[in-house]
């Protein structure tokens, strides 16, 4: 019933931030001329865009079947692509992303896969794929200066909040994984002093949950400290991954017929959008993702191109991955554990 609940939640909150970002787009802009903006651009170079998005899926499923594979667990490669069709599916459709890992480990248990070999794997997903916006980030703020001042000056500040939001994300997972007794001393007092203020109730159950979950991290520090190798191929693929949803802007750029900014400033300003928002408690970062592209890709598109420019952007980058992990997940639906199901 509580799962229910906040699934209504989820999707009354979703449309509610749909119809918010819609409302902001297309307020006070002439639709007819949009439209019309639309009807000339070349489909021929979107199709490659699309294609970045499926190989952003695909990407997460080749580290769920290589990780899966260095724990002596063997799955086809088709069964690990609805794996990861299902996390992009509930984590554009919850807050800061937070129902994808959860629906992977459900499906994943319907396979037979034990709960902490599927959260061993998750959580080195998510370590890596927040490390690459880390890397980006403090790339940018470290040697892009003059960068940062040309092209994104207006929204520095949203993306030092991002920037710092990750740091301290992937700081955290790290220091759970590698030193979870401190971890563990540091969660405990916090939350006695949460229930001090009155901010939390007393639990004894939360302790019990807490232990649990440090069991988890534990296991992750042996198994990263033994495969190191792991998750430097897994960090690389997760590069190559991101890069290639990054990339979509720039054919959307192309398909307008537009030259004069290289593929490389394009990639990099959507990357910033993404470091930006990827912390905040939006579904896809609905609404802020617009507002910051709306900022910093007027000088590349053009104020006549840029809301046009925006829809087909955003259209790729969250919108198409939404529609075809949708369809994925339905397929893991009705086939996930169908064969064990079959034998019982």
């Amino acid at each position: 019933m509580e799962n229910k609940k906040k699934m209504i939640f989820n999707v009354l909150f979703l449309f509610l931030v749909f119809g918010a970002t819609l409302y902001g787009v297309f307020h006070g802009e002439d639709l007819s001329e949009i439209a019309e903006i639309l009807k000339t651009v070349n489909l021929y170079w979107l199709l490659p865009g699309v294609v970045c998005v499926i190989i952003f899926i695909w990407g997460e499923s080749i580290i769920i079947f290589y990780m899966m594979h260095t724990l002596g667990i063997h799955l086809k490669k088709w069964k690990c692509f609805l794996f990861s069709s299902v996390g992009f599916f509930f984590s554009c459709i919850t807050p800061s992303a937070t129902g994808g890992q959860p629906a992977q480990i459900y499906y994943m248990k319907k396979e037979k896969i034990p709960i902490p070999v599927s959260t061993l794997v998750l959580m080195i997903v998510t370590i890596t794929y927040k490390m690459v916006l880390v890397v980006i980030g403090l790339g940018l703020m470290i040697f892009g200066r003059g960068f940062i001042r040309t092209h994104m000056y207006d929204i520095r500040h949203i993306f030092y909040l991002g920037t710092g939001l990750n740091v301290f994300c992937v700081a955290s997972m790290l220091l759970l994984v590698f030193h979870p007794v401190l971890a563990r001393s540091i969660l405990v007092k916090g939350m006695e002093l949460l229930e001090k203020m009155h901010l939390m109730r007393h639990k004894s159950t939360r302790i019990e949950k807490l232990n649990a979950s440090m069991d988890q991290y534990h296991t992750t520090a042996v198994y990263l400290k033994d495969h190191m190798m792991v998750l430097v191929n897994v960090f690389a693929i997760t590069l190559f991954q991101r890069f290639a949803l990054f990339t979509a802007t720039w054919f959307v750029y192309k398909a307008f017929g537009l030259s004069g900014t290289n593929a490389f400033v394009i990639i990099l300003l959507q990357s910033v959008i993404s470091v930006s928002v990827d912390m905040l408690p939006l579904p896809g970062g609905m609404g802020i993702s617009e507002k910051l592209f709306s900022m910093i890709f007027e000088p590349v598109f053009g104020s006549a191109l840029l809301i046009p420019g925006m829809i087909l952007s955003r259209g790729l980058g969250y919108y198409t991955e939404l529609l075809i992990s949708a369809i994925f997940t339905i397929v893991a639906n009705f086939t996930i554990g169908r064969n064990l199901r079959k034998k019982a």
